[in-house]
């Protein structure tokens, strides 16, 4: 995008000009049947270039401002480790107006709505709307989990070879008690699919039903992620405790 464009206006309308040019009727349906059979979908070519590329500057400038190294194990997912740096959504929101323009464009949760074949609606508790995930050190992971939300979108700003980790891992259709999640129970009785991912892409995952992590690194690899997380109807009314989200991001 040119600078000129760089603005909320010419952002939704980027947005809503690939939408229109790149997704058809049939690829959506064929995005969304994937979607709810498998909990994942790759979006591939889901933003422009340009906007991707811009994106990707952005989330590099508040990591070198903002990050904050963790390294814990929770007990609300059978003490699966975080093993990464961070930045949280305040900080995010505080000092970035481009991300916090595509996630609330209307383009973009139109979109996606469409693949969910339900509607896609801003995240009900504004501190998981979005964060920074960077893991660059040997064994660094985000291990086993679900989202307290329904909807997840990875932008992957950074990965590294397939050879050195960091895949996403997926159990869908599972469901997460936090008093008894019964991770390694899931992990025995049902298939694990691995999907590999490169710089420049992103995948949408239904957060809340999916057990899923990344395979640890096993070198001193970059991965980088823009994660941005979006709520159902349904969600609008739960109540919803964030132990693990309180936990990686206070």
């Amino acid at each position: 995008m040119s600078f000129e464009e760089i603005t909320p206006a010419g952002i939704e309308k980027d947005l809503a000009n690939h939408f229109a040019e790149a997704f058809d009727d049939a690829t959506l349906v064929e995005l969304s049947q994937s979607f709810r059979r498998n909990g994942y979908v790759k979006l591939s070519n889901f933003v422009s270039e340009d906007l991707f590329k811009t994106v990707t500057k952005e989330c590099h400038r508040l990591l070198d401002l903002h990050q904050q190294r963790i390294d814990i194990h929770l007990k609300e997912t059978s003490n699966s480790p975080r093993f990464m740096s961070t930045v949280s959504q305040k900080a995010i929101e505080q000092d970035s107006e481009l991300v916090r323009t595509v996630y609330n464009s209307e383009a973009m949760m139109g979109a996606l709505s469409r693949i969910a074949a339900e509607p896609v609606l801003p995240c009900p508790w504004d501190e998981e709307k979005y964060v920074l995930i960077r893991q660059h050190k040997q064994g660094d992971t985000h291990g086993w989990h679900w989202g307290d939300f329904s909807f997840t979108v990875i932008w992957i700003i950074e990965a590294p070879e397939a050879e050195f980790g960091g895949q996403l891992q997926a159990v869908p259709h599972t469901d997460w008690n936090k008093e008894d999640p019964r991770v390694h129970e899931y992990l025995a009785k049902h298939q694990i699919s691995t999907y590999p991912h490169a710089t420049g892409e992103m995948y949408f995952l239904r957060s809340d039903t999916t057990l899923h992590r990344t395979i640890p690194l096993n070198a001193d690899r970059t991965r980088i992620i823009l994660n941005t997380c979006w709520g159902s109807e349904k969600d609008q009314q739960k109540t919803a405790s964030h132990e693990t989200m309180q936990a990686m991001f206070s």
